[in-house]
């Protein structure tokens, strides 16, 4: 089977599907404009299936790579056999590749290589022929092998054993045989070595290899590495041995069978066990790995697509206590408009001092929203913010936002590149005021592994984490286009074909000549080819462009094609910039979409994705999701009674549950037990990042600030 072929069986997709990606891939393509441009090539493949194809095709090659560099590695030494060739070609992982090299690697100095060089392996073979019958008793045939180095029969027996032990610790179907029989059988255990609160729960704990749940992997696995437990595997010995001898003692009426049973013990004892379980748990930790990985790609996505607040002055407030809470008045495009310090909290408690600064900067800027920072003193922050509106009575509302990473991008070279003069405060209050304005355009400047919608991310194999993340942030943000003329180069550098020195080189120019008139104004920049305008163009818009369809997801080679399907049913550029052809997609339906295609010379997945676009110009795909909710008041855990229903905002899905933001200084635990009446295998079944939920109290702890939610019915 081809790795096209295995690609198609695994994604479940056609052969030729895979044979259009690959081919686009190879190309220099990247996922973005495939699975927005390309549908007709790929048969409409889109982003998440391209990711997964890029990755595993990218696997398969280098496995592919690898089993060719065996083979050469084993041929080199004259051992390369039909047989071994098959079994390598059958090797569906890397493992399963090393298991059947293992004979040949060149090994340190053991006891079977010592007893080899003393002419032992004779006598080795000799007992694994296992007759029924021999002439001889062995320590009589052994006493042939006595030399300087053998001093007796017994040591050449010895040596023999040990030889034999290491061809069975070499044996690749064995080993594939023992790593089943741990998956399916298996019980890994935890002993506590040390106090560690966190894992309690684990102190004296056991559970199934094959039933242990991701988020518990990975758990186990950081406790041990800060020394609060031991964790072992559990590999039922007992079977294991009973299989080996099963595949290695042919004949259990040879005189020599109890002999090659003792051998095998010793083998699987001395040599096998141990790397076995670390070979066990480095597989287990990989499938935990990718299930984070693939989890808090969800919430990360979730985060980012979540529903900017557009048009609203806001007030960004970075709590704190001893430096002040910094204040910054952020406009609706993203501008400082003022700052200014406050310290309504201890040890200062100047609260009328910061009631007077508030209000100035309320009336003065017209703020819409107050944005307040979760992180600390914000419960007390919160408070007086909430007593300072009702003061004032004006319609201005606030909410607490998330502030994950924004200390990161605050002490960063990027922050310090876009506000030189402001102290790291300062830009946490710019930042915190943005991420409500435009979540996406705010969080691409932080580094994914910092915004805290995950589990164990600092666990995780770091290239791969970036990998996952950067994709998943490649795919939000052309998912929903950036406007050229306004956009960071931090934003820009994640559109389909610029890279990081491109962005620069476009904000350089931007700033050299002004505004860009049109999309195709860009390849003016230095070092901007053609290859990357065609990845780029069509997540590139330019509201104020004389070309309407510069400011859509219509891509420049389609120009030619929409325009004529605006002359075939009498409208014009100006008609879609007055407000969009809301009738087109019904009198295209009429008309025969395929026909039409046809007349066009344009896929109908092409002609779909235009006629979406002319029907809202210039519209952002997160405009319908629900808006962030905003306060007047605040919520204590003391005002919270069981059965008491509230609206809230999943902050982060997790393996046995979600976090969700009830108004509340603490986040309440939605376990997954109570998202739903019926039963789910994972809370993202139901939940994602950003999402409104409405949830009852189950259970409030103020002491352990612990609140318990439910979603289902009473």
């Amino acid at each position: 089977m081809t790795i096209n072929e295995k690609l198609a069986l695994e994604l479940n997709i056609k052969v030729t599907q895979v044979n259009a990606a690959v081919e686009l891939l190879d190309a220099g393509n990247t996922v973005p404009f495939i699975s927005r441009y390309r549908k007709e090539v790929t048969g409409s493949l889109d982003d998440e299936q391209l990711r997964r194809l890029s990755e595993r095709l990218t696997y398969l090659r280098n496995l592919e790579e690898k089993r060719e560099d065996t083979k050469k590695l084993i041929d080199a030494q004259g051992k390369l056999t039909d047989e071994i060739i098959e079994a390598l070609d059958k090797a569906e992982t890397v493992t399963e590749i090393d298991d059947i090299y293992r004979p040949f690697r060149p090994k340190r100095r053991t006891r079977a290589s010592v007893a080899r060089e003393r002419g032992l392996e004779g006598l080795a073979k000799l007992i694994m022929e296992q007759r029924d019958s021999y002439d001889e008793p062995l320590d009589v045939s052994a006493a042939a092998y006595i030399n300087d180095d053998v001093p007796d029969s017994a040591a050449a027996i010895a040596g023999a054993c040990d030889i034999i032990a290491e061809d069975v610790s070499d044996n690749a179907d064995l080993r594939r045989g023992i790593r089943n029989i741990i998956n399916q059988w298996g019980i890994i255990e935890s002993k506590k070595l040390a106090d560690g609160p966190v894992y309690e729960q684990y102190y004296e704990y056991s559970e199934a290899v094959s039933k242990i749940p991701s988020h518990r992997i990975l758990a186990l696995n950081r406790a041990e590495k800060e020394g609060v437990l031991k964790v072992t595997v559990n590999a039922d010995r007992d079977r294991i041995l009973s299989f080996m001898n099963a595949v290695v003692t042919k004949n259990k009426k040879s005189p020599m069978a109890s002999l090659i049973s003792a051998t095998v013990e010793d083998s699987y004892d001395r040599l096998i066990a141990s790397s076995v379980e670390r070979e066990i748990r480095a597989e287990m930790f990989e499938r935990a790995s990718e299930a984070a990985i693939g989890l808090f790609s969800k919430n990360l996505r979730g985060l980012l697509m979540s529903a900017p607040l557009k048009g609203k002055t806001v007030l960004g407030y970075d709590p704190g206590y001893r430096t002040g809470c910094k204040l910054a008045v952020i406009t609706p495009t993203g501008s400082v408009l003022d700052t200014a310090v406050i310290y309504p909290t201890k040890p200062h408690e100047k609260i009328a001092e910061a009631k007077k600064i508030v209000e100035r900067l309320i009336r003065r800027y017209g703020v819409d929203v107050v944005a307040i920072g979760n992180g600390t003193a914000s419960g007390e922050s919160e408070m007086f913010i909430a007593e300072l509106l009702g003061e004032l009575k004006c319609d201005t509302k606030y909410i607490v936002v998330s502030e994950a990473g924004a200390s990161v991008y605050s002490a960063s070279k990027l922050g310090a590149e876009e506000f030189p003069d402001f102290d790291v405060t300062q830009r946490s209050a710019v930042s915190i005021a943005r991420r409500l304005q435009d979540p996406m355009a705010e969080l691409v400047k932080i580094d994914p592994k910092s915004i805290g919608v995950g589990q164990y991310q600092h666990d995780m194999k770091e290239s791969r984490l970036d990998e996952a993340l950067s994709g998943v942030v490649e795919d939000c943000v052309n998912s929903v286009g950036v406007d050229l003329n306004t956009a960071s180069y931090s934003l820009l550098s994640y559109i389909a074909g610029i890279n990081v020195t491109s962005a620069k080189n476009i904000v350089k120019y931007r700033d050299a000549n002004g505004e860009f008139a049109t999309r195709a104004e860009v390849l003016k920049v230095p070092r901007f080819g053609a290859k990357a305008y065609e990845q780029a163009a069509g997540f590139l818009r330019v509201p104020n462009s004389d070309e309407i369809l510069d400011n859509t997801g219509v891509h420049p080679e389609s120009y030619a094609a929409t325009k004529a399907l605006l002359t075939k049913f009498g409208y014009s550029e100006s008609d879609v910039a007055a407000g969009g052809l809301t009738r087109l997609a019904d009198e295209v339906k009429s008309y025969g979409i395929t026909k039409l295609s046809e007349e066009l010379s344009c896929g109908v997945p092409t002609l779909t994705d235009i006629i979406g676009e002319l029907a809202k110009p210039g519209r952002d795909v997160r405009d319908s999701l629900p808006l962030p909710e905003l306060k007047e008041r605040v919520l204590t855990m003391e005002d919270l009674t069981e059965g008491m229903e509230l609206s809230g905002v999943v902050r982060n899905v997790i393996d046995f549950g979600a976090f969700v933001d009830i108004g509340v200084h603490q986040d309440g635990l939605l376990h997954i037990s109570e998202i739903s009446d019926k039963f789910i295998k994972h809370p993202s079944e139901v939940l994602s990042v950003g999402m409104p939920v409405k949830v009852r109290v189950k259970s409030v702890d103020v002491q352990r600030k612990r609140i318990g939610l439910t979603m289902k019915k009473k």
